[in-house]
């Protein structure tokens, strides 16, 4: 099977943060040109004229209030999510770490950024595991990047932009060498949270998934924008 690596780097400094995309090329799925509802979703399963037409209708009447089409023009008008599921994705956080200035806070910090995600009430939501090896998610420590950010995200996905797995590495000092404070350190983990599911950045300052973050809890917009995408499927859009 061929598969492509595709990494996107994306700065986020204020408090930090970086988003990057790892695209694997997985399994193609059945192709069959047709478009439901259900539960409040789209279903695509083909990617034909009309398909995704009906796409685009419902983007004109759910936008507003998010931003959504930013996420389009960065992504060249594709989406990426997780698959609706039933069973939580599966979240390792390192637990302890040699890093200098490392501290336990920063594994609760961690916890609660997952746990604001969840009140989101998405159709995919987290549970923590004690054992890596079946983790679909990994949050692991770094001292600082070379870069001046304090966090970097990396997920997989299949042809039809299915997320798969991905892993998230955070910063315990920033870029210019100052150690990290709790309430940062969830600020940073919300952004890399969001490029997780799917998001990429906004220009406004006021959201959590602006490139350079500012605030430190979700903002409206980002949580209509994060259930927008979870009402669509994953793929191109025109």
């Amino acid at each position: 099977m061929k598969r492509i690596l595709v990494t996107v780097l994306s700065l986020a400094l204020g408090l930090s943060a970086l988003g990057a995309a790892r695209r694997d090329i997985g399994t193609l799925r059945p192709d069959t040109d047709q478009v439901a509802s259900a539960g409040g979703s789209v279903l695509l399963g083909g990617r034909t004229d009309r398909t995704r037409a009906a796409v685009r209708r419902v983007l004109r009447r759910r936008e507003v209030g998010t931003y959504i089409a930013e996420i389009l023009a960065e992504r060249d008008s594709s989406l990426a999510r997780w698959p609706d599921r039933d069973e939580p994705l599966r979240v390792w956080i390192q637990d302890a770490s040699p890093v200098g200035d490392w501290q336990p806070a920063y594994v609760d910090s961690v916890r609660a950024a997952f746990g604001d995600w969840n009140a989101v009430g998405l159709p995919v939501h987290f549970r923590f595991v004690t054992d890596s090896a079946h983790a679909e998610v990994h949050v692991t420590w770094i001292d600082h990047f070379d870069e001046p950010i304090s966090g970097r995200t990396k997920w997989a996905r299949d042809d039809d932009w299915w997320i798969t797995d991905g892993d998230i590495v955070l910063a315990v000092h920033h870029h210019h060498g100052a150690v990290l404070e709790d309430d940062a350190m969830k600020a940073i983990a919300l952004h890399e949270i969001g490029h997780l599911i799917g998001l990429d950045h906004t220009e406004s300052s006021e959201n959590i998934m602006a490139a350079r973050v500012r605030v430190r809890s979700l903002s409206p917009a980002d949580v209509a924008t994060a259930r927008l995408l979870y009402t669509l499927p994953p793929g191109a859009v025109r």
